[in-house]
């Protein structure tokens, strides 16, 4: 019967020694010379992780459940490294990295038994594999998770609704219109429609590069709900190729359109009673909206 190597005893006799060199080894990677840890912070969650990973070891079983307080902690790891910007491999050699110096601690323990050394390197090398997916998959999730929030972010910071005046608000949009983002722009506009008790909408599409059924559908809708909310819409914005691309799909908007944003605004101060007038002449170019 093989003789199990005593992985408690060997971490604890040579525990200093496996800390300086798993900490040798993350430098020699580069880990430190990112700037984005410090060398105390790094030797704490090297002496936190060996106080767990070593009544793993003990416990044999390569493919037995990870206990839950590493996991916990490879878990929050993984996902303050993802946040700090580094990379998967980075995240993944902080638990390989203490591979060498425990085969190196295995080695001076049992110098004469061969099949010790290499059922308990073997052990330990799929413990660790397993630790380091485990990082891998943190932090991917937790990288998705904040690319999720920053493109939220920036649908939100892409569809400000502007007040042009009062009782008429212009959306400005910029790229493409997706069912998610579509949420986002009527959300706004039904919010800044209550907010300042508007009468008309403008939809600028000057800034979305095509319009497909799809799109159109996605606009339709924000142009029902605004009515529901008692404003009436205007697209403007509608490029030559994009009209002609509308035709083409038989694409019916069913709203007025206007080719700019100027056309779209004398419209609605049209609808609201006011007018547009030069008040230096008409050789001058300032105009003033006149109440």
């Amino acid at each position: 019967m093989a003789v199990a190597a005593d992985w408690a005893g060997v971490i604890s006799r040579h525990h200093d020694e496996i800390i300086k060199g798993w900490l040798q080894q993350l430098r020699d990677d580069g880990t430190l010379q990112t700037g984005r840890i410090k060398d105390a912070e790094l030797e704490g969650e090297c002496r936190r992780m060996l106080a767990l990973v070593g009544p793993e070891l003990a416990h044999g079983a390569a493919h037995s459940p990870l206990g839950g307080e590493l996991r916990d902690m490879l878990v929050a790891l993984s996902r303050s490294r993802a946040l700090q910007g580094f990379t998967p491999s980075e995240t993944s050699n902080f638990v390989l990295g203490l591979k060498l110096p425990l085969f190196g601690a295995i080695g001076v323990d049992y110098p004469d038994q061969a099949d010790v050394i290499a059922g308990a390197t073997i052990e330990a090398t799929r413990k660790l594999d397993r630790l380091a997916l485990l990082t891998i998959e943190s932090f991917q999730k937790s990288r998705e998770e904040v690319i999720i929030r920053q493109q939220r972010e920036i649908a939100e910071l892409s569809t400000p609704v502007v007040k042009l005046w009062d009782g008429i608000l212009a959306l400005p949009l910029i790229g493409t219109l997706d069912s998610e983002r579509t949420q986002v722009v009527m959300e706004n506009m039904l919010q800044s429609i209550v907010e300042h008790s508007a009468e008309i909408a403008i939809i600028d599409i000057t800034g979305v590069p095509t319009v497909d059924t799809l799109v159109a559908q996605h606009l339709l809708k924000t142009v029902a709900a605004a009515r529901l909310m008692g404003a009436d819409c205007i697209v403007s914005g509608i490029r030559p190729q994009i009209a002609q691309t509308m035709v083409h799909l038989g694409v019916e908007l069913n709203v007025i359109s206007k080719a700019s944003l100027a056309d779209a605004l004398a419209l609605a101060l049209q609808r609201i009673g006011k007018r547009v007038v030069d008040t230096a002449g008409a050789t001058a170019a300032p105009v003033e909206f006149l109440r």
